[in-house]
């Protein structure tokens, strides 16, 4: 049996999910990382990407939007802007919403805030891949 760490994910509309988990990987902003039982103690920013919990019967993937980790050797505590459950995403609006954002990056102008549309795109694609 492998060793085990508790995972939190909370969300401002509920707690995402708690459970016993043997690893845990997600996306920061200065990487995609996994954690195991035992980690040194750790702060780091999240940032859109695949959320996936390694448990004793297998895994579960789910679209991570920003936020915080924080990390201790027996718990690893996510407070998420929003996580999404593949069951729970709308594939053609989160296909919609990519395209938008491709085409506000495209053809940016003065006006276009380019890095809320390549946060808009890293979500999407979140989306998109957690269902896939």
């Amino acid at each position: 049996m492998a060793e085990l760490m508790k995972l939190q994910v909370i969300c401002p509309d509920r707690i995402f999910y708690e459970g016993e988990v043997s690893m845990v990987e997600f996306n920061t902003t200065e990487g995609e990382v996994g954690i195991y039982p035992k980690h040194i103690p750790l702060t780091s920013i999240l940032a859109p990407g695949i959320l996936t919990i390694t448990e004793e019967d297998g895994l579960k993937n789910a679209a991570l939007h920003s936020g915080f980790v924080q990390i201790l050797p027996e718990k690893v505590t996510v407070m998420a802007e929003a996580a999404e459950w593949p069951h729970e995403i709308d594939l053609g609006r989160a296909e919609a919403a990519r395209d938008r954002a491709e085409e506000r990056i495209k053809n940016r102008s003065d006006k276009t805030d380019i890095a809320r549309a390549e946060t808009a795109l890293q979500r999407a694609i979140a989306r998109i891949n957690v269902i896939k």
